[in-house]
This record gives structure tokens, sequence and C-alpha cells, in this order.
């Protein structure tokens, strides 16, 4: 992966929980999300909601990986985590941008 300026990431969040916390888990990430959209370097953010009823997932775009690392260490995005902590696990993984195909 190439660490340029011009280069944006994307992060792709896996979140799991249980059946009868996804509701809230799908609030508390958009919650999460609003709070992302202030921090330097977002681009764009898109939820989804797993058909298997057990998680969710954050498709995000970031400007640079650095942007990306900047957000999560502050503290009001940490504060909007907590309580997603609290009822789910997650995986985020950078990737570079893809190609688009439709």
């Amino acid at each position: 992966m190439t660490d340029t300026a011009a280069d944006p990431v994307v992060l792709i969040n896996v979140y799991t929980c249980k059946p009868e916390q996804l509701d809230t888990l799908m609030d508390l990430l958009a919650v999460m999300v609003r709070t992302q959209r202030e921090a330097e370097g977002f681009i764009s953010a898109t939820l989804h909601r797993g058909l298997n009823g057990k998680g969710a997932a954050v498709h995000a775009v970031w400007r640079s990986a650095a942007d990306w690392k900047a957000m999560a260490r502050g503290s009001a995005v940490n504060a909007a985590m907590e309580p997603i902590m609290a009822i789910a696990t997650f995986a985020p993984q950078l990737y570079e941008a893809g190609e688009f195909i439709d």
C-alpha cells in the first residue's frame, strides 16, 4: 500500500453482537460515524446490517491511514466506541482503495 496523501484508504470494520442487540448496535454505530465525520480526513461511511441478524459492518473512506489513526486516538470517538465495545466485538481492517466494478 502506498502512503501518499493522494491515496485514500478504506476501513472495513465488522461487528458481531447478540441478535437482540443488533438494533442498538446500529444506532450506536450511527452515532459513532457522525462523530467521525468531524475528524480531519473523513471522506464517507456506509453502515451495513448483517442479514444473519448477528452483526454489522462499517465501510468508511479516509484520506489517509494517518488520518484514520489520528481519529481512532480521539477522545470523542473513543467515548462513542465505549457503548459499542460493551455489546459487540469488532475487527477493523484498512485496505487500499480498489476498483469499482458495476
